[in-house]
């Protein structure tokens, strides 16, 4: 991965599974590490925990204590969940850079996302949606923040020691989104569910506990911010969020006056802001007069890394929703006369990345420049449309309503992570490497952006096709738009790469 100008550049991170292989690293690691460490360990425990019986419990029966949603509308609030978490990486990240300082920023965001858990642990609808709002804000400030409070551990020219660091935290992220589907799925989907979601709130209180504890060894790294905002910024800022708040507020309050008030109506405003915030980034970004002519046109071919990466995020976000509900409605889950739930098989995708991760980074390592982002960007869409290909013919075997192997879901899994891999780190290496200097955070941003908009695109597509459980043909569509773009990539692999020079 290139080396960031300045250590903040590490600062907005993936707020799903980030892939990187572990290094050589001496067995002892100091107090501040173990603290950052488990802090983020509990924090991934929560959140793949509820992302895990998210759709299984909007859509179980009301009388099993679900809310009977539709599998369309429970996709799209998923997608839209996503969306929501991708997007407030952005504010988020500059919260902590200008205004709080990142240890103030892990915490209170640690505390927002324990306070959603506690909501949808309570045994009734209504605090459902808060609770997801308070868990997407909550994890937008914690992520870019944690990995930003990491990096001022580490000396900036110390490229190795970095590396090797953030490589070994990274794995809790794998390691968390293994166990966590097993336990809060058994207990959400064995017990009960706002039992499970308890399990997720108590996780992220363990870790808002030790986090507390063990600030004594952070020094004074994080305590202020590193490029405080002037007063000028901060009015401004607030101006803006004041007046898009009282415009949502005059909205929707209207909307509720006259009676009309759906909820429907505030997943389309998701959507929308999916789309037109990357698009505004990239139009702001390209406007300022401070790029030079070459790195504009670096940042106009980064536009097509980007279409191609929402495509991707709006295919892999598929796993907890249109996966999960085949995984439920089927697929033979008897295992030795007991069932398996089927929240159980979201932990598949992080085993396999944690097999897959090192092999790849190794073979890409012995490549070099024969096997440029754009490559590397087409072989994972080609493993993506794959797994949609597999999908399809399990469907096509259910059809008949029996149940097919878990294999076929398994198999599935497992190219979805080869394109995990293949998007996550190496879209994040390619951000930070086209950046133009001082424009770092801004493209790092435009990257998560992409899983926004393709959290809230993709999460429509279960919707709009009208079926309760993912038929052949669905998955037929997205395998055809996902070999469309894998295709476009090997064409485009030469312009791409001389324009983009990584």
């Amino acid at each position: 991965m290139a080396a960031p100008p300045r250590p903040r550049a590490a600062a907005v991170t993936d707020p799903t599974p980030a892939v990187t292989a572990p290094a050589t690293e001496a067995p002892r690691r100091p107090r501040w590490f173990v603290t950052l460490f488990a802090t983020d360990v509990w924090e991934r425990f929560s959140f793949y925990g509820m992302s895990a019986i998210l759709v299984l419990y909007l859509t179980q029966d009301t009388a099993r204590g679900g809310l009977g949603m539709s599998a369309g509308d429970a996709a799209l609030l998923y997608g839209l969940y996503m969306a929501a978490v991708f997007l407030a990486s952005v504010p988020g990240g500059w919260l902590g850079d200008r205004v709080l300082g990142a240890r103030r920023a892990v915490l209170y965001g640690g505390v927002l996302i324990a306070l959603g858990h506690l909501a949808m642990a309570v045994p009734v609808t209504g605090p459902l949606y808060p609770g997801l709002l308070l868990i997407a804000c909550g994890t937008g400030l914690l992520k870019p923040n944690m990995a930003g409070l990491l990096s001022e551990f580490y000396d900036r020219e110390d490229r190795t020691g970095r590396d090797a660091g953030f490589a070994v935290f990274y794995m809790s992220v794998q390691v968390s989104a293994l166990v966590a589907p097993v336990v809060v799925g058994a207990l959400g989907e064995g017990v009960n569910w706002h039992l499970g979601f308890g399990a997720a709130a108590l996780g992220m209180g363990a870790g808002l506990l030790q986090y507390v504890r063990g600030l004594r060894h952070l020094g004074d790294a994080g305590l202020a911010p590193e490029r405080p905002a002037t007063p000028a910024e901060r009015a401004r800022v607030l101006r803006i969020a004041s007046a898009a708040t009282a415009a949502a507020v005059l909205g929707y309050g209207t909307d509720a006056a006259l009676g009309a008030f759906r909820i429907a109506h505030l997943m389309a405003l998701g959507g929308l802001l999916c789309v037109v915030s990357p698009v505004l980034c990239f139009w702001r970004l390209l406007r300022d007069r401070r790029l030079a002519p070459g790195e504009r046109v670096r940042v106009r071919a980064y536009v097509w890394l980007f279409l191609a990466s929402a495509v991707f995020w709006a295919l892999f976000l598929q796993g907890g929703s249109a996966f999960a509900l085949f995984a439920r409605h089927a697929t033979d889950r008897e295992v030795f006369g007991r069932t398996v739930p089927a929240s159980w098989f979201q932990a598949a995708v992080p085993l396999f990345v944690l097999v897959l991760a090192p092999l790849l980074a190794r073979w890409w390592t012995r490549a070099g420049d024969r096997m440029p982002t754009a490559v590397k960007y087409a072989a994972g869409m080609g493993a993506t449309a794959a797994a949609y290909a597999v999908m399809a013919c399990a469907a096509a075997r259910a059809s008949d309503g029996s149940r097919v192997s878990p294999l076929w879901l398994l198999l599935a899994f497992l190219l979805l992570a080869v394109g995990e891999v293949s998007f996550a780190p190496v879209g994040m290496s390619a951000a930070t490497a086209i950046a133009p200097p001082g424009f770092v955070n801004r493209t790092v941003a435009l990257f998560w952006l992409s899983g926004a908009l393709g959290g809230g695109v993709g999460g429509n597509a279960l919707k709009l096709s009208g079926d309760q459980v993912p038929g052949p043909a669905y998955f037929l569509v997205l395998a055809a738009v996902a070999l469309v773009t894998s295709v476009t990539l090997h064409l485009a692999r030469r312009p791409l790469t001389g324009r983009l020079t990584v």
